[in-house]
């Protein structure tokens, strides 16, 4: 097939461009080149969705049979990038998010579930993320004049991660020690591998259909203190988990999410964070690897950065901040 990957050089753009290659697939990525390398083997035109001119220039003298838009996170934006790909591609895959739904984190989900109120026109000045997710869904499934695929990813994990969840975990428990360790180990998670999920998205869009699928992985395929024990393993660390109970953290003011990242106390908020399902995803032919690959690829990956050059984003808790609230639990 001939793919255009708007995006295409960052995590899960990277994985789904390095899939679409690995098939024979003939790949276009359009970016305009400032937050990743583009693979090999693609023809990458450079340009900003948000300028017209780019976009005439992507398109002059070139049809695929799919389009997969990885990073569109305005509606409006979005829909632009539809009507000038209107006759030029069959499907129009968009990466959407599970935050697009209204209900979720505190209600169990699927793809039934209500979706935020957000215009397909909307700005980037109109809502919050999730919100804006929504509205692109309805940007592509309103505009596109043929076949419309929404995947909504759940929690994604994996090799060249630029969020920083699991590599911040990775670089905290590489450096050994007392590490504080949020809430109940035992509590069920449910994540998905970037390549796992870029495999899905091919499979669905050489499958040519309209459709919607929620993407989250294997309900229960770890739990929080199994999958920080397999980033002390894969280290080789001397990490002493000290785990700490949820409502002693929250008192400290200490963030869900992102002070210890993928950390949801157990609470009316956070009710459902690991119970969306895939069922819909599996019954179609998702496939999801064992945690701890996942865990390990990702740590072969990272350990080749240079501590310096790591960066984490928002994730992670102050150090001063851990030791504080480790010898007050003590």
């Amino acid at each position: 097939m001939r793919i255009l990957i708007i995006g295409g050089s960052v995590f899960l753009g990277r994985a789904v461009t390095e899939e679409a290659l690995r098939r024979g697939h003939e790949v276009t990525t359009f970016n305009r080149g400032l937050s990743g390398v583009d693979l090999p083997g693609v023809e990458a035109v450079r340009g900003d969705r948000g300028v017209a001119a780019d976009l005439d220039r992507l398109v002059e003298g070139r049809e695929w049979d799919a389009v997969i838009d990885v990073i569109g996170r305005v509606p409006r934006l979005v829909g632009e990038s539809v009507r000038r790909l209107n006759g030029r591609a069959g499907v129009y895959t968009y990466i959407s998010s599970i935050s697009a739904i209204a209900d979720f984190p505190a209600k169990e989900c699927d793809e039934s579930s209500p979706r935020f109120e957000c215009a397909p026109d909307a700005g980037p000045e109109d809502g919050e993320y999730g919100a804006l997710k929504a509205g692109c869904e309805r940007a592509v499934e309103e505009g596109f004049e043929g076949e419309a695929l929404i995947i909504q990813p759940g929690l994604i994990l994996g090799p060249y991660e630029n969020v920083g969840r699991l590599p911040w975990w990775l670089d905290r428990i590489s450096r050994g020690g007392r590490v504080l360790a949020p809430g109940d180990p035992g509590r069920a998670m449910q994540v998905i591998d970037v390549r796992d999920l870029a495999a899905f998205v091919l499979d669905r869009t050489e499958a040519g259909k309209a459709d919607r699928f929620l993407a989250s992985g294997v309900p229960g395929n770890i739990t929080y203190g199994g999958w920080l024990a397999e980033c002390r393993a894969v280290t080789g660390s001397d990490a002493e988990f000290v785990w700490v109970d949820d409502r002693f953290l929250l008192d400290r003011e200490v963030q869900p999410w992102t002070e210890f990242p993928i950390w949801a106390p157990d609470d009316a908020d956070f009710a459902a964070v690991w119970l969306p399902s895939s069922a819909k995803a599996l019954a179609a032919g998702l496939t999801c690897r064992p945690v701890a690959e996942t865990v390990r690829d990702t740590w072969a990956w990272l350990r080749d950065v240079p501590p310096a050059e790591r960066s984490f984003g928002r994730h992670g808790i102050d150090p001063g901040k851990e030791a504080r609230i480790l010898a007050e639990w003590a």
